[in-house]
Parts: C-alpha cells; sequence; structure tokens
C-alpha cells in the first residue's frame, strides 16, 4: 500500500520530517518498506526559469539556427542559439539554464552546459514541451501567455509538485489502516493531533428525477448497501491535481468519475463503484446470487462462469452488472457518453468476497479491501463524499434520495479489560490514565472503569480487535516497543522447548543423507582377525580386546578400526564383479587401555572402483579423495558443525589423508588407504577411507538454527590465476583471504588446478573465484579493485604466489 505524504498531510497536522514519520509509521505496525520522493514531471523543472525573447537574428554561420538575446531576470540577458522555427523576439519562453539537467527521456538525462554552436556562444537552451515533459509536441518552443516576471521559476508557473510516498508493508490484519485516514489514526494515536475528515455538509438531494430501488436478497454477504443517483454529469479527463494524486501513489487516471471513485477508496479505504444508470433496467438494484454456471463478462473481456456462491450486483431484470466488491462488468461501466450513474458504497462480507476472488482468481484494490474487512458505517458518509467531488469535477445533480439497506447494525464490540493482564502482557505497568489516552485516541471508548478493570468499547471498522489480548497489543504498539526495558533478570510463564541432540535422530538423518547421495549401508561383525592391528604400525596389538572363548583365530578379537572388517566386505564384493562400492557403516570400536575398556561409536565411510555407473553422456571416472571429502562436509553442514580447520596426514594405513578438526578436536581422519593396508584383505584397487568419530561429532553438532535475511545488495565476482609451490594448500590461501577482507567474502571456489610441463616443476596454478559482497550497500568498482590488489599482494607476500594476468 502506497501513502503520499501531500494526501495525508490533508487529514492531519504533521510536524515532523519525513524520515521521522516513516519511523513512526514503522513502530505503529505500519513498516515502511519504502520511501521515495517522486515529483509530477520529471526533475521537478529545477534550474529552469521563465524568459523573454530580446532579439532574434539569423545565424552568421547556419541557415536553420538563430540567435536570441533572452532576460531570464538577471543583470544582462543571456546569447542563446535556437533552431526552433516558431522563435521570435518578444515571446515569453521557457529557458533551461547553463548546468540544469532536462529528462526528456527519464532514463537519458541530459546537462545544460555553456557551449558554441557553429562558433556562436550558447548559454541555455529555449524549450519545447517535449524537452520538459509537458507534452509530446516538438514542432517548436512553447510560448507562454503570461505576465509573470522574468526570471519566475518554471516550477511555479507550472504548477510542479514533489512528495514524498510511503510503501507501506501492510499486514492482513490491519484492516482500518488501508487508507490515508487509517494512517492519520494512526499518527493522532502517537501525537495527539485531531484526524480531519473532509466535510460532507454541502451535501444536499437536487431533485428525484432519477430514483433507483435497492433490494438485497442475500442479506449474510451483503449486511449494508448503499447507494445514490447523480444525473447530468459529463465524462472527461480529471483535473491536473485528481490526476497527480492518483499517480502519485502509482494509480493511472481513467476518467473524472472512475478517478473520484479510485481517490475516495484510498483516502477512506472504502471502495465504491459507479454504475452507468441507463444499463439499470427497471431502476432497480439487486443483490442476489445467480444460478451455477452463470456467464458474465468482466471489465477485462472474459467471460466468467459464476458460482452459485458468487454474490452478484444485479438490475431489475436479474442481469448481472457486477462481481460483488471484485469486478465490474464491460456493460455497466462508466463510459465517455455516459451522462447518468447510480453510485454504490456497500459493506460486504469478507469471507464471501474472498471466496468468490479465490474461485476467479481475481485480486482488485476493491476485493483487496474487503478481504480483510472494510468498515460497516462510513459507507454513507464514502457516498456523499464521493457524490460531492463527483459534482466538483464532472458536473451533475444528486437525483436521488439515499437508498441505505441496512436492516441489522453491526454493534461495537465490548471487551473486559484487567489492569493486572495488561502489566502483565506489556511487561511494564502503565500509568492508568496514559492507558486510556491511547485507546480513546485509537477510537477505543473506555468505560466502566473500576479499581481492577474497565470496559474497551471497540469500533466494528477494527476487525482484528477482538479480545483483551488485542486491545492489551493496541495499547503496545502506540505506547512504543522500544519503550519497554529489558529486565536484568529473564523470566517465563511456560516451559519453553529447549532443542537436544538425539542421537538416535542423527544416526538417521546422517544415514539418509549418505543413502541420498548414492551410498549404501552395510553392518559388520565387532569380531575381527588379531593380524589387523599386529601388522599396521598406526595400531597397537596390546590394545586389542580379546574374546575368552574364541570360535577361530580369525575372530579373535574385538576390532579397533571399522576398516578392518569392511575391507573384508569390499573385497567379497569386488572380487564377484561388483567393483563400484559407495558405502558407510555405524559401529562401535573396542580397545582395552591400561586394564581399562574402552568403546566408542564411529561412523565409516568407503568409496571404490567408478563414481558412477557407465553411460553414453558422462565420462567414466574413477572415484577420487575429493568426492569422499565432499560426502564427510555435507554431513557436518547437515548438523551445522562450523569452524573446520584440516591438517594434512599420513601413516601406515594411508597413502596420503586430511584430519578434520573442531575446536582442536579430530572428529575425523580420511584419505586412500595405503597398498599395506589393502593387502590384508587381498584389495588391489585403490579404496578411500573416512573414520568419522561420531560421538565427537556429535558435541560439536549446533542444533540453533540462526538465519539471516537475504542481502538486498548484489553479490560481485572476481577471478585470480595463482601459481603457487606444490606444497601450498588451498586452507592457507582461504585463511589469507578472509585475513584481508573476511567481511566483503561471502564464498571462495577453485574452479582449475594445473599441473604440467607449462609451469615449472615443484609448482600448481590454482584458478579461484572470490564472490564479493557487502551486505550494507552495493559495492564501487573502487572497493572492489581496492580489495583484491590486498589480496594479491597478500598472496605474494606470504606464499610467493606468482599472479598470471
Amino acid at each position: 500500500m502506497k501513502i503520499a505524504l501531500n494526501w495525508l498531510k490533508n487529514y492531519i497536522n504533521i510536524t515532523q520530517s519525513p524520515e521521522e514519520l516513516s519511523e513512526t509509521l514503522t513502530n505503529t505496525g505500519l513498516e515502511v518498506e519504502g520511501m521515495e520522493e517522486i515529483e509530477t514531471v520529471p526533475g521537478g523543472l529545477k534550474g529552469l526559469v521563465i524568459g523573454e525573447v530580446k532579439t532574434c537574428e539569423k545565424h552568421p554561420n547556419a541557415d536553420k539556427l538563430k540567435i536570441t538575446t533572452v532576460d531570464i531576470g538577471e543583470h544582462e540577458p543571456v546569447q542563446i542559439v535556437c533552431g526552433a522555427p516558431n522563435v521570435a523576439a518578444g515571446q515569453k519562453v521557457v529557458v533551461a539554464t547553463v548546468n540544469s539537467t532536462l529528462y526528456p527521456n527519464p532514463d537519458e538525462p541530459f546537462k545544460i552546459k555553456k557551449s558554441k554552436i557553429r562558433g556562436e556562444v550558447s548559454m541555455g537552451m529555449i524549450c519545447a514541451e517535449d524537452e520538459i515533459g509537458m507534452g509530446a509536441s516538438h514542432d517548436g518552443i512553447m510560448v507562454l501567455d503570461t505576465d509573470k516576471p522574468n526570471g519566475t521559476p518554471a516550477a511555479e508557473y507550472f504548477n510542479i509538485e514533489s512528495d514524498i510516498v510511503y510503501e507501506i508493508g501492510l499486514t492482513p490484519n490491519r484492516a482500518d489502516a488501508m487508507g490515508h485516514i487509517g494512517a492519520a489514526r494512526d499518527i493522532k494515536a502517537v501525537t495527539g493531533e485531531a484526524v480531519k475528515f473532509p466535510s460532507i455538509l454541502d451535501f444536499k438531494v437536487d431533485n428525484q428525477d432519477l430514483p433507483i430501488t435497492v433490494e438485497v436478497e442475500n442479506k449474510e454477504a451483503c449486511p449494508r448497501y448503499s447507494g445514490l443517483s447523480i444525473s447530468g454529469i459529463k465524462v472527461a479527463p480529471s483535473p491536473d491535481w485528481l490526476q497527480n494524486t492518483l499517480k502519485s501513489i502509482g494509480l493511472q487516471p481513467i476518467n473524472n468519475v472512475v478517478d473520484v471513485t479510485n481517490y475516495v477508496m484510498h483516502e477512506l479505504g472504502q471502495p465504491l463503484h459507479a454504475f452507468n444508470a441507463d444499463k439499470i433496467s427497471g431502476n432497480t438494484i439487486k443483490v442476489k446470487n445467480l444460478a451455477e454456471g452463470s456467464k458474465f463478462i468482466t471489465l477485462d473481456e472474459k467471460e466468467r462462469k459464476l458460482s452459485a456462491k458468487d454474490l452478484m450486483i444485479c438490475d431489475g431484470d436479474s442481469n448481472p452488472l457486477c462481481i460483488a466488491g471484485v469486478f465490474g462488468g464491460i456493460d455497466s461501466g462508466v463510459k465517455d457518453d455516459t451522462t447518468k450513474v447510480f453510485l454504490e458504497s456497500a459493506y460486504f462480507s469478507a469471507d464471501s468476497v474472498r471466496k468468490t476472488s479465490q474461485h476467479h482468481q481475481l485480486k482488485t484494490d476493491a476485493s483487496f479491501r474487503y478481504e480483510r474487512g472494510t468498515d460497516p458505517n462510513i459507507t454513507v458518509y464514502a457516498l456523499k463524499r464521493a457524490a460531492l467531488l463527483i459534482q466538483e469535477v464532472a458536473g451533475g445533480q444528486i437525483s436521488s434520495e439515499i437508498q441505505d439497506e441496512y436492516p441489522v447494525a453491526i454493534p461495537n464490540r465490548e471487551v473486559m479489560m484487567k489492569y493486572k493482564n495488561i502489566d502483565r502482557l506489556i511487561g511494564k505497568k502503565l500509568e492508568q490514565d496514559e492507558i486510556h489516552t491511547i485507546l480513546n485516541r485509537l477510537d477505543i471508548e473506555t468505560t466502566d472503569k473500576i479499581e481492577t478493570g474497565f470496559k474497551a468499547i471497540v469500533p466494528p471498522y477494527r476487525v482484528d480487535v477482538t479480545r483483551e489480548a488485542d486491545v492489551i497489543e493496541e495499547i503496545i504498539r502506540i505506547y512504543g516497543f522500544n519503550n519497554i526495558a529489558l529486565p536484568e533478570t529473564l523470566s517465563s510463564s511456560y516451559m519453553a522447548s529447549f532443542p537436544e541432540v538425539d542421537p538416535v535422530k542423527m544416526r538417521k538423518e546422517a544415514g539418509l543423507l549418505l543413502t541420498a547421495n548414492g551410498f549404501q549401508e552395510i553392518m559388520t561383525n565387532s569380531l575381527t582377525k588379531p593380524g589387523f592391528s599386529e601388522q599396521l604400525d598406526g595400531f597397537n596389538s596390546k590394545e586389542n580386546v580379546e574374546i575368552l572363548n574364541k570360535l577361530s583365530e580369525d575372530l579373535g578379537v574385538m576390532r579397533q578400526d571399522l576398516m578392518f572388517t569392511a575391507l573384508d566386505v569390499l573385497a567379497y564384493n569386488i572380487n564377484r564383479r561388483q567393483t563400484d562400492l559407495k558405502f558407510y557403516e555405524f559401529g562401535k570400536v573396542y580397545k582395552k587401555i591400561n586394564s581399562k575398556y574402552k568403546e566408542e561409536m564411529r561412523l565409516g565411510i568407503y568409496l571404490t572402483g567408478k563414481n558412477e555407473a557407465e553411460n553414453w553422456i558422462r565420462k567414466n571416472e574413477s572415484v577420487k579423495f575429493h568426492d569422499l571429502y565432499s560426502a564427510v562436509l555435507k554431513i557436518f553442514d547437515k548438523f551445522n558443525a562450523e569452524s573446520i580447520e584440516n591438517e594434512e596426514f599420513h601413516n601406515d594405513c594411508f597413502d596420503y589423508g586430511l584430519k578434520l578438526k573442531i575446536k582442536q578436536n579430530v572428529v575425523a581422519e580420511l584419505g586412500k588407504l595405503s597398498k599395506k593396508a589393502l593387502k590384508l584383505s587381498g584389495l588391489k584397487q585403490d579404496v578411500f577411507y573416512a573414520n568419522v568419530n561420531w560421538e565427537a561429532l556429535l558435541k560439536m553438532v549446533n542444533v540453533n538454527i540462526q538465519f539471516e535475511p537475504v542481502s538486498k545488495f548484489p553479490e560481485v565476482k572476481r577471478d585470480l590465476s595463482l601459481v603457487i609451490d606444490d606444497n601450498v594448500s588451498y586452507d592457507e590461501i582461504k585463511k589469507i583471504s578472509l585475513k584481508q577482507a573476511q567481511y566483503l567474502i561471502s564464498n571462495i571456489d577453485v574452479f582449475d588446478v594445473y599441473q604440467g610441463d607449462k609451469i615449472e616443476k615443484g609448482k600448481k596454478a590454482y584458478a579461484l573465484s572470490f564472490t564479493l559482497q557487502d551486505k550494507t550497500k552495493t559495492l564501487t568498482d573502487k572497493i572492489i579493485d581496492k580489495t583484491m590488489d590486498k589480496l594479491m599482494k597478500a598472496f605474494e607476500n606470504e606464499i610467493g604466489a606468482v599472479i598470471r594476468k
């Protein structure tokens, strides 16, 4: 919803600056999502003045140009070269002075400069109407009929206005604020300034020449229907003030009658509709439902099949004229030749309009308001207000009494209030007088005051205020959430649920994640051969947990590592031509240390063979270390494990590998298994293995998920190509990068690595992509270039990188 500041000032005295008013509106619940200064003419004609052509002579060096001297209210006339065919001495013209800007095309403004045209100095420009946005003609310069003094700002002559427009993120419960009067009510509640409703004292019925009867058949869907007739109108474009007012909030003017209904709707929040009275047969309006499947052509020229639940506005012959509260019909609307109208101002059921709007997939300004709830007590006031404005801009006479079908008045709501509940929910004890002042300013009357509480009388237009808690919410939003100080100690009247680490649930989620990425779960025996720990230096055979009544030597000890039993499973499958394997296993490992037994839960992940089955569309590639590394990181990301550090290692079991640490604790070891380890199970193809300390990982899990808003400002990507020593890791590069500009770097990617005969031996080339983003503003080229320079110098100084350019 858009609110224009100048329009708003018609209803309440505003002493705050536009920025302060924005904060006030937001604090009361009308969140300002944007604030924009708009002008009826681009640029506001700044730097343009009224001038008088004193002399006009032919240019000596150009047949179609003339040299003029123009009095623009300065000490001496200025010389301007002009190519318009109609320029002549004695004319009053619009002059764009030096350093002013014109907007003939809003996307391509141009600045007026002192210049030489065919050898003659030109100190400005005499303007045509299209050059200043006052029309489309470019046949010649504008010649004004005015006695205003030379030098008068053109903006003053053309009544050019600027305005501040607020974009309000209106929540569905604030139906009362769907108009400028609604916003004024909230400002009144904060400042105490009175809301000034437009006067309707001049309303009077001129004659009874066009009586139209109203019959409401479905009173549940239409509790109140008001209307009147106006004859002798002249449909034409609206006057400038009305067109400019509507344009300020993004509405396109149509004609003076329709524009008035839109104006009043955005003023009061009450939709209205004007019917061509000549299309109302029998001089009767019927508010009713039609048969299922009835056809109706709406203003957008689409034929629609009606539901039996759609409320319709019909004429005396039950011909449909309008879908009530949603959209008008193509035949009954106001046209250029319309001279008589019937003006509707109704209160329709929010449920009825919502269902009809959804059924036909029609969302209009009227349905937007009716769906949320309008004020049943304002229909007649809005009718009189619109009728007076139509008479002002289109002429005509009020030709009927007001028809007001309102059989059962909608009462105010009575809500019993207790001071102790107000204090408890607000978290602060407010003075009783302040409570009553706030509510009274919100049009909520307070009666039956006693020591413990009072009765709040809520008007029907506050559709969201139905309970004691709702009234308290009204008090706190006007008093100000920011005025409630945080206590030194916090307490709660209920027990909050605190997220816990559930090992069973976490194991299930990790398994599902791995399965979704092509892995299969295996379950192996905890008993294994003593030879594994005896032949691999990374294990101590003295720490074996031996079985006293062993069935065989092959099952004589408890495994110290999941790898011991999983390698046999890999060998079993490979020996049966199943060479492409992705396995994972949850299981326990066992050790005896100083006569004490220890068991731990581990997660083992295994990769061997090809990455995926051979097919015609993808290259058949073997699994790599990074496929394993990616699988482990996905699990860490799943559980929000943070600040992961890498440390290279190798031992008797691994040809190479990484230790992953969190807070200096080793949480996983992963890498390529050595030939010595593979030989124990007779394996000859490469196997990549990750040993995740599951219990240690669960201690590092962050169950509190944090969210942050998506940045409004764009990302920028820059690439760098580095030649570095072979022993420099990506982790070192990442640390150097973040040290230089952590607040700007949102992501770093390596998109190419090269080692070969084209670069020096012992070197490698990294192609890096940096994603830069400032969450507070748009990055400029200057900041981006400065950041990349810092990175390049850091790489050169700290790791001896050569930057490839």
